[in-house]
């Protein structure tokens, strides 16, 4: 049995459409903003440089996690940072 006499069919489908768009994107906002801070496919080396000078390499931050660590104190780390930057 029909209700309306059918009108409501021709506003039916696309607002179903436009509710499946709706939901595909929530999804996809939600996916990427969890996704963000992890890591894709290795190294993301996405944190510059304090002098500007680029993307900080695999052993620079290895050096920082030690220092921030407290595995090194602050002489070690300077005098092994200038090594690196050699």
């Amino acid at each position: 049995m029909m209700w309306g006499n059918g009108y409501n069919m021709l506003w039916g489908w696309p607002v179903g459409l436009l509710m499946l768009v709706a939901v595909i994107l929530l999804v996809v906002w939600v996916v990427r903003a969890f996704a963000d801070g992890t890591e894709r496919g290795g190294f993301r080396g996405t944190t510059p440089l304090s002098r500007g000078q680029g993307e900080r390499s695999p052993a620079r931050q290895i050096l920082d996690d030690r220092f921030a660590k407290g595995e090194l104190n602050e002489t070690e780390y300077r005098e092994r940072l200038q090594v690196l930057e050699r």
